[in-house]
């Protein structure tokens, strides 16, 4: 996913070059849904690089549920997450929103209760997908864990959770890659039982999964393709999705 706001808007791993994205993730960049997303749902993100999104169009072209960038840090609301949530809902696209994190900056706790106040808020009308954390690679500093020891970022990640559970009834979905997982948090096993998994791969197949789950609810497979932003697969159909959502 993206930051979108800054230059070097595109995040470390999708770059400008999909080459670099194929390589950071260990995987080729797929021009279509991998041949295993049969009956999957499809789906895509956006941040506010893609600015005003045409949703009838992409809900023509496939788009059953995006995720949109709401937040980063404490200091950054995307300036068109209204047209992009609420245009995806008028579409009949079922939507939720992400947070941009930067464990650097404030604790999980602060960053959590910003998002929330900003958008990550959700409800079970099986239009609201959860809430989730993007937390990956910093693409400001060469700190790629954002100095903090692989304890101390999953205490990070802990708090971020546990208030996004007390403001909204929902834990949070993680989006993130298996090795900055492996690398950042030692392939912690703490939120595998209660926490379901997006997945970062540019792939056929996603691959090695971080430590304790046994499956992907989202798989984020390119950067670029039929849907604006990034491409992604929900693993399962359309009705169950629509239960996901539900909670």
């Amino acid at each position: 996913m993206a930051r979108g706001h800054k230059p070097s808007r595109r995040r470390a791993h999708i770059a400008t070059a999909t080459s670099l994205a194929a390589l950071t993730f260990g995987g080729t960049a797929l021009a279509q849904a991998p041949a295993s997303a049969a009956g999957d749902a499809l789906g895509h993100d956006v941040s506010s690089h893609q600015k005003n999104v045409n949703w009838q169009k992409a809900r023509s072209k496939g788009a059953r549920f995006v995720y949109v960038k709401a937040t980063e840090s404490t200091t950054y609301r995307s300036p068109y997450f209204k047209q992009q949530y609420d245009g995806a809902r008028s579409a009949g696209i079922i939507r939720g929103a992400y947070h941009f994190a930067l464990p650097d900056k404030s604790s999980g706790r602060t960053q959590a209760s910003y998002f929330v106040s900003n958008g990550g808020a959700w409800r079970g009308d099986g239009w609201t997908l959860p809430p989730a954390l993007d937390i990956e690679y910093n693409p400001y500093s060469s700190k790629k864990c954002y100095g903090l020891s692989k304890g101390k970022m999953v205490s990070w990640i802990r708090s971020f959770s546990d208030e996004v559970r007390r403001r909204t009834g929902r834990r949070p979905v993680i989006y993130t890659n298996y090795q900055w997982w492996k690398n950042c948090t030692g392939n912690s096993r703490a939120f595998a039982g209660n926490h379901a998994l997006w997945l970062a791969r540019y792939d056929e197949t996603a691959g090695a999964l971080p430590s304790g789950w046994s499956y992907w609810t989202f798989w984020q497979y390119d950067n670029s393709g039929g849907l604006p932003g990034d491409q992604n697969l929900f693993n399962g159909s359309q009705t169950q999705l629509r239960r996901f959502a539900r909670g």
